[in-house]
Parts: structure tokens; sequence; C-alpha cells
């Protein structure tokens, strides 16, 4: 019996800085990636990338949170997404994806954007876009069935969307203490008056001095005083991380030392007014702390750490970079001890130009050892401390498109695939060896294009063609640098690598890939004459003599495939492309309303000129062709409710097309659409 497994998955993370976490009882790091929820180990030693998909919501995933669980109990992970639900999932070794749907919770109005949990408590707080915070009880029985129910639905006033929450205790009185902000530049405080779980959580304060939205909340506990002193970090798009205390007694805390030159330099901003709090009878003040300046763009999460006893704060901002904070122990003042990420130079645009660059999530590992973080384009990266040398080392992350997939095509050999889609990428994908191990990762990103990509077809061992919503279709070779990378991982013997490009790189407002050549140290260059440094282009093949996939940075700037040729013809955007098992011949087609534009064209690629006549039988807009595997026949399906079926008149030539009466076959009254042949 024939028995099939999922050997490899390739998906995109959300854009959301609330779509994941990582279990610290599991070490599974959990992600939104669009309806679904994708599991991944990032620091298991076979590095196999995601290792299932929690499917169930209709909507994409903005949320995504473990709830910490006492040992021996199954873990529970809660999912929050655009469809309005969130769903309770449990740990099932006899479920295909491990995991189990046990509730969906329902009663938002809109959106839910993001959720808060608690260490030992079985509650759940939820945001949602409709302006609202609903509390529900969570309780898992010892059958494993979820009870759960609603206990509070709090109307924000003023109106606002939360995009934040964070949960935590007051000490020892039980009262839980709930922070939420959003899309105004205040933090709002709620609190229960005890541990009951019939106790409404009421507003208690009101935290000002931001000057954006605010994307992220997280509390610790202070390890640094004696007591039950609570850190609040809040994150906002004014570029700036605040720290807020929360210190028990009618006694304000001490005033640290070496905050007064900075407090004096932003004035009112930074406030040091004291709010005051009661719960179970004890009282409480609420004090800003510090202000955590470094970033150069918006900040989308931050996360604490207790590591060795010291309280290390994790931000992620659209600047690209990752920093960890830290209070210096002689000052108090907070200060930036580790920056991760890209250099200036490599960053470009900035929110402020429209760009939704930057790294949208950073997360800790369980251990406190290694940090994570999901980029624009929908990869993460992974960075593990190295004791030894007192320095961060990048590993192995994951990566996929993050849009939908619309089209893939393998080599001609099955040696690599290639992936398309409305991300406006072509990513190529192929098996690593090493030793007995294998995996498959993301080798090659051939295109980043400026439209959604609509269809591929390889062309041979070391090209394809590609089709977006634009009139032309775009023919790539592979560059030497990926195909001597290919060669050394993967095995995939290349083809006249002497004869390749070095690498390529898009110009500036460019769309096509254009092929560049690296100067070496010992080649003569016209005297006078200097060469053009460019970022993109320096020593490609250096940069990818790896001993390991290509990190995400490689991916981005040093994979790219030059462009060969242009096809033109089609009067509207390109729907589909076949190549020839012989790859001598490539027909394409295009959206259409009439039948004058829902031709094939066909093209030679000896030449790269069109053969003549166009083939028309269709009207309206095909969406899929496919070749016979001998190349005689082409078939055709389309929006038009038919298929049709075409033949070489001579075989032997395979000079042109026509269409076969006898086998061509319509449809018209059909209420189907054929999409796939």
């Amino acid at each position: 019996m024939v028995k099939v497994f999922t050997d490899y998955i390739a998906v995109g993370g959300n854009r959301h800085p609330a779509a994941a976490d990582w279990d610290a009882a599991t070490g599974l790091l959990a992600f939104g990636a669009d309806k679904n929820v994708a599991l991944w180990d990032p620091l298991r030693d076979q590095q196999r990338g995601v290792k299932t998909l929690l499917c169930g919501h209709n909507e994409k995933v903005n949320a995504v949170k473990f709830l910490p669980r006492a040992s021996g109990e199954a873990p529970l992970l809660f999912s929050g997404s655009v469809d309005k639900t969130i769903r309770v999932w449990q740990a099932d070794s006899e479920s295909p994806t491990g995991y189990t749907n046990l509730a969906i919770l329902e009663g938002h109005e809109s959106s839910v954007n993001c959720l808060a949990v608690i260490t030992g408590r079985k509650v759940l707080a939820s945001g949602s876009a409709d302006a609202t915070i609903r509390i529900w009880m969570v309780d898992i029985t010892e059958d494993n069935r979820a009870h759960t129910s609603l206990l509070q639905a709090i109307k924000i006033t003023p109106k606002y969307f939360p995009l934040a929450l964070a949960l935590t205790e007051l000490g020892e009185t039980g009262a839980l203490v709930l922070a939420a902000a959003g899309t105004r530049s205040n933090i709002q405080i709620f609190v229960t008056e005890g541990d009951s779980r019939h106790r409404d959580f009421s507003l208690r304060a009101t935290l000002t001095g931001h000057e954006g939205w605010i994307r992220s909340l997280a509390f610790t506990k202070d390890t640094k005083y004696i007591g039950d002193d609570v850190l609040l970090a809040s994150a906002s798009q004014d570029k700036y991380i605040r720290l807020w205390r929360i210190h028990q007694g009618s006694d304000l805390p001490a005033h640290r030392s070496g905050q007064d030159a900075i407090l004096g330099a932003f004035g009112k901003s930074l406030s040091n007014k004291a709010h005051r709090l009661e719960a179970a009878g004890v009282n409480y003040s609420l004090t800003f702390e510090a202000l955590l300046l470094g970033h150069e763009d918006w900040i989308y999460t931050v996360r604490w750490m207790i590591n060795q006893g010291r309280n290390q704060l994790l931000s992620a901002s659209a600047d690209n970079s990752l920093a960890i904070w830290e209070s210096d122990a002689s000052s108090g003042v907070w200060i930036c001890t580790t920056r991760l990420g890209e250099i200036s130079a490599q960053k470009g645009s900035t929110t402020a130009t429209g760009s939704t660059g930057g790294f949208w999530i950073g997360l800790w590992s369980p251990s406190g050892q290694s940090v994570a973080s999901l980029g624009r384009t929908g990869s993460w990266r992974i960075w593990t401390y190295d004791s030894t040398k007192d320095h961060w080392e990048q590993d192995l992350g994951t990566s996929g498109h993050v849009r939908d997939v619309t089209s893939i095509s393998w080599a001609t050999e099955g040696s690599y695939l290639l992936s398309t889609g409305s991300d406006q990428t072509t990513r190529l994908h192929a098996e690593w060896k090493r030793g007995t191990q294998r995996s498959w990762h993301e080798f090659s990103r051939p295109q980043i294009h400026g439209y959604d990509i609509n269809c591929i077809d390889s062309l041979g061992k070391s090209q394809f063609i590609s089709g977006a919503d634009e009139k032309l279709l775009r023919v790539f070779d592979e560059p030497k640098a990926v195909a001597q990378l290919l060669e050394t991982l993967c095995g995939i013997k290349g083809t006249s690598i002497p004869e390749m490009a070095d690498a390529a790189n898009i110009p500036v407002l460019g769309l096509s890939n254009k092929a560049i050549s690296i100067v070496r140290d010992d080649e003569n260059t016209v005297e006078g004459e200097q060469e053009p440094t460019d970022l993109t282009s320096e020593s490609p093949t250096q940069t990818l003599d790896l001993t390991h996939p290509p990190f995400e940075d490689h991916l981005a700037r040093h994979t790219l495939w030059p462009e060969r040729e242009k096809l033109y013809g089609h009067g509207h955007e390109i729907s589909a492309v076949a190549a020839s098992h012989d790859g001598t011949i490539v027909a394409t087609v295009c959206r259409a309303s009439s039948i004058d534009h829902a031709v094939i064209r066909l093209y030679n690629t000896r030449e790269w000129r069109e053969t003549k006549p166009t083939l028309a039988a269709h009207s309206l807009t095909v969406t899929r062709l496919q070749f016979s595997d001998d190349d005689r026949f082409l078939l055709s399906v389309g929006r038009d409710r038919q298929w049709t079926v075409f033949e070489h008149p001579s075989f032997e030539s395979k000079r042109s097309f026509k269409d076969d009466p006898r086998r061509g076959m319509g449809s018209p009254n059909s209420s189907k659409v054929f999409c796939n042949c």
C-alpha cells in the first residue's frame, strides 16, 4: 500500500504584530499563515521547517496565543481571525496535525485583532475591530472537552480599535490587570477586585504620552525590585517604547537615578503623574518609568524575558531591526545592548513612504538564547546567542508565499520546484542533501516583480518563463551563483555554468532583472574607468558560497535570475502559459472578453519569435494550457465553458498547430467553468 505524507510546507507568515507566539512547554512557534495556523519547531536539528497547518478559519488569522499550563497538561492554543471567531486548539497525539479544535468562540462583530492570556488562569481576553474587549472563561475537562463562557464584554470608551492586550496578576491579591491599547495614543488599564471569575474588569486609569497608535503591550515582574512590582512595556508608531511601573503601597517607588536629563529633554510628554489603583483592599500606584529611544520607524512588538535574573525587552520595528534592552546595573538607565537585523544602507523605504517593510514580529525562545522575527516578505529569521563568541549567530528560518500561489512548475528533470503567486515573487524550492539528512528549503527567489504573477513553466534545466498582470511574458536564465549553490548543496548538476551570467539585479524604478558580471581583482580594467558600486551585486558567487540554504538576506538580494527575453503580442494581462516538453514551443494566453483576445499565441524558443497563425477557439479567458506527453496535442480550457484540443498538422515539423474538430469539444450550456486541465 502506498503511503503519502507531508514532506515540505512553504508558507509565509501574516503581517500582523499579534499573529505569532512561541510556546515555552513544547518549543513550537505558531504563526498565522493566511487562513491557517502554522506550527514550526525552529530549534530542531532536522531543520524541516513548518510541520503542519491547523485549518478551520475562513479568513486571515490575526492573533495567535499559547496558554501556559501546568506540567502534564496538554498545551492549549488560541487563534483569532478576520472571520470574527476565536478557535481553541489542544495538542492531540492522535490527530494528523497534532492539534484538535475543541471550541469556537463567537460573539465579536468584526475582526479579532489581539488576544491575551495569563499563566495558570482560565481567562482569555480578546480585542476586536468592533471596539469591544471580551473576557472569556475556557475550562478543559479531564475528558478533553472545552467548557467556554463569556464573562464580560467591555465596550471601549472613547471608541478605538484595540490592537494590543496584556494580562497580569497583582501580587498575592489575585486581582487581574488588563492593559488595552490600539488606534489611539493612550493606554487603558482595567482591574478586577479579586480572583473570583465573577468579578468584572473596570477602567481605573488612562496612560498618556505616546503620540501614535500603540501596537504592542507586555507585562513582566521586575526582578530588581524587592516586592511585587510589575513593569508594563508599550510600543507605538511614534517610534518610542515606554515603560510603566505598578508599585504596591501608598508610597511612590523611589525615583531611579540617571533619568532626569532625559525627562527634562522631553518635557511634558514624560510627566511622571501617579495613577492610584486599588484591588482587593490593597493600594497600588502606576507611574511612568522610562522612555526607550533608538528605533527609526514604527515599533510593532515588545516581548519580555527574564534571563538569569535580568529583565530583558525585545522590540521589533519597521526599521528592519530587533533590539534587546536592559537596565544598566549602576545607573538604572535602560539601554540597547544588542541590535539585530539590517544595516541602514539596506533598509530601503520606510512607513513614511507608504512601505510595509521591516520586522513585524519579534519573539523570544523559551530559553531566551534565541530570537525570531517575521519580515515583510513573510519569512522568519532566527538568531541564537553563542556564549563562547559573545555574539548572535543567524540560523535557518522558514519562508513561503504570503498571498495566493497561482502556479507551480517542476524543472524538466524534477530537480527543483518553481512557484509563483500574487505576492509578486517567484521562488525556487529544492532538497538540501547533507549526509543521510534531507530537507526542502527555498534556495532562490528568481523574480521579485511589480505585478502579481499568474503563471510559470520550466523551459529546461536552467530556464523558465512567467506571465503576470502585464501584457508581456518574461524568460529567465539561471545565474552562475545559484547554479553553483544548487550543485553544492542539492547535487543538481548545472549545464554550461561557465557561460552563465554571474548574477542579476533590478535597476532603480525598473521591472527587468539585468544580468551583471563581477570584475575580479585579477582582471584589468580600462585606466580611469571606475566600476559602479552596487550593494546588491557585490560578489554574489562569494556571498552564496554557503554550507546551508540561503538566509532571507541572501534570498532577497543575491538570488535573482537575469531576464533573457520578453515576448510581446497579447493585448491584456497574461493568464496562462505552457511549454512543450522538449522546450521548443511556448503557448500563451491572456485575459479576454471576446474571441479576438481569447487566442492562443505560440512562440519558437530558438529565435523567440511568434509562430503564426494564432489559435482561435475560445470566446472568454483561457484559464489553462497543457501539452500532451509527446507534444503532439495542446489542450486548452476556459471560462467560456469549453475545452479544445489542437494538433500539429505535421507532427514531424511541429511548426504550427490547428484546431482538431474531431477532438475539440464545447459545452456552452454547461454551468461549469473549466479552471484546470
